[in-house]
């Protein structure tokens, strides 16, 4: 550890600068902040135009206790993936990340923190491309239906709607299309829409199939399907930052 330095840069004294060092580092990205991915949460998601890369902050007040785990997690969901850490780890921080992740540490330089790459991310080799088309939202797997136009499966659940994707891209070479098609809807992404844009999508569904539908019974049964979800729906607190 530097010498110099007299305070602990912990994780909320890193985030902002970091934001500006990626940016400046990868051009066009989005960050997006405490993502769910399986067991885990990851600190930050960055999106590119071509990939979505995990990353883990491990400031010199954490230790290694959760990484392991965290980084079975991270393998599962993105591209590739950065570690991010303060110069109390960095000596050792490759005994604890595959030779794939790429590694950014931070040192505190006149209480502001300082970024060096010391190794750029490479593919990962264990992205499980479902686990990554279930990081999008249901009406957004539905704009990627609509551009294969492929059917759109509105009575079967994500899982099966997602495999239906997957099988769209059997040969390898085409797989980069599809990954700039979910950079594309995650650039895309409206947090302060979220509520309703779930919500007219399923109402959107919803009244087709009422159209649709021929017996009577079956279409009240819908229609009192329709008033309860509309009953049901309350907006839910915007989140703060995405």
């Amino acid at each position: 550890m530097n010498d110099n330095n007299t305070t602990i840069l912990h994780d909320k004294d890193i985030r902002e600068p970091l934001f500006d060092f990626l940016e400046e580092r990868y051009g066009k990205v989005r960050i997006i902040e405490e993502k769910t991915m399986g067991r885990s949460r990851a600190d930050i998601v960055m999106v590119t135009e071509s990939c979505l890369i995990g990353i883990e902050i491990k400031s010199d007040a954490d230790t290694y206790a959760r990484l392991s785990r965290q980084v079975r997690d991270y393998d599962r969901y993105f591209d590739r993936n950065i570690v991010v850490v303060g110069t109390s780890h960095a000596l050792h921080i490759k005994e604890h990340v595959p030779s794939y992740w790429g590694i950014v540490t931070v040192d505190n330089c006149e209480d502001y923190p300082d970024f060096y790459l010391m190794r750029e991310p490479d593919l990962c080799p264990k992205t499980s491309l479902k686990n990554k088309l279930s990081i999008l939202w249901r009406n957004e797997l539905a704009e990627i239906q609509s551009s294969l136009d492929m059917p759109k499966y509105k009575d079967r659940s994500k899982d099966f709607v997602i495999e239906k994707i997957i099988e769209k891209f059997p040969d390898e070479t085409d797989i980069p299309r599809l990954n700039e098609l979910i950079s594309e809807l995650l650039f895309e992404r409206d947090y302060n829409t979220v509520q309703e844009d779930l919500k007219e999508y399923r109402k959107g569904e919803l009244q087709k199939a009422i159209e649709k539908e021929s017996d009577p019974q079956k279409k009240i049964e819908l229609m009192m399907k329709q008033a309860e979800k509309k009953k049901a729906f309350r907006p839910k607190r915007k989140r703060k930052r995405r």
